[in-house]
């Protein structure tokens, strides 16, 4: 009996402009999230993600304090609150990246994964945090994440979620796997000239070593004042076998679907053996 969940990504472009009030960018952005949520509702998404810190820009282009304005409590500030009402009206699992605030001072880089009636399952917390310049101060904004590496067990199919800087490190995916992720998400910003080699080379690498679905998802266009590069768009689906099935464009605001047979996992770990074979007997020095 096949498992077919159909899934959805959404990449977008700045909303408004990052010099206007906090307040009035994040509300541009929510709503346009919520127009493609609508769409995907009309298409029969039943797992949808959003991108990296998705209600404003990629302000950590700078070191501002102004930015820290853009936290909020996971799961009772609004955003999450407003996500679980969209989520039960379309009985849609939604993964919603946005700036978490744990206590004053302490934030991090989050996706809260709400269920398809409505219910906050959890969070990821970003656990690499990188120091790149120029453009990428994300330590000045985020704690690294302390929850580990949690599976969502969702209405639809068990998820987990990896962000951005996360794909370049193999052992959190793999950590996903072990725990039983059938999809996972990486919600990102990432610019072309950086990574772009990298972005359709890790993410499928990481869903054939594992067995899984994977789900990239990258802004778009560039972003003023800052402009540190194209957000290159170019978000995906692939299979546990590395294949892309689904791709959207590098230069506009889109919603991408697919459709993903979770029986493939099966079939795919009962030729390819990682899991059996592996030896963490012989891994000590990963982690010494």
């Amino acid at each position: 009996m096949s498992r077919i969940v159909r899934c959805g990504l959404i990449q977008c472009q700045l909303a408004a402009s990052s010099e206007l009030p906090l307040a009035e960018i994040k509300k541009a952005m929510i709503g346009r999230n919520v127009e493609f949520i609508e769409q995907a509702a009309q298409k029969g998404v039943q797992v949808l993600c959003m991108q990296e810190l998705f209600y404003g820009p990629y302000f950590c282009a700078e070191q501002d304090i102004k930015w820290y304005a853009m936290v909020e409590k996971v799961p009772d500030g609004p955003t999450i609150k407003l996500m679980q009402q969209i989520a039960k009206k379309h009985s849609m699992v939604l993964v919603v990246p946005v700036y978490e605030e744990e206590i004053t001072g302490m934030y991090y880089n989050t996706a809260a994964v709400i269920d398809a009636d409505g219910t906050f399952l959890g969070k990821y917390r970003k656990h690499h945090i990188p120091q790149v310049g120029p453009g990428f101060w994300e330590k000045f904004y985020f704690k690294p994440g302390n929850t580990g590496y949690p599976v969502f067990k969702t209405k639809y199919a068990d998820i987990g979620v990896y962000i951005c800087y996360d794909r370049h490190f193999p052992e959190g995916a793999r950590a996903l796997g072990l725990h039983g992720a059938e999809i996972v998400f990486n919600p990102s910003a990432t610019v072309a000239g950086l990574s772009e080699y990298l972005w359709e080379l890790e993410q499928p690498a990481h869903a054939v070593a594992n067995g899984y679905f994977v789900g990239a998802i990258n802004r778009v266009g560039t972003e003023a004042p800052w402009n540190i590069g194209e957000f290159y768009g170019k978000s995906y689906f692939c299979d546990p076998r590395g294949q892309i099935i689904a791709q959207a464009s590098r230069d506009k605001s889109e919603l991408v679907v697919a459709d993903l047979d979770l029986n493939l996992i099966q079939e795919v770990r009962q030729v390819w053996q990682f899991f059996r074979d592996r030896r963490p007997d012989s891994y000590q020095a990963l982690v010494e």
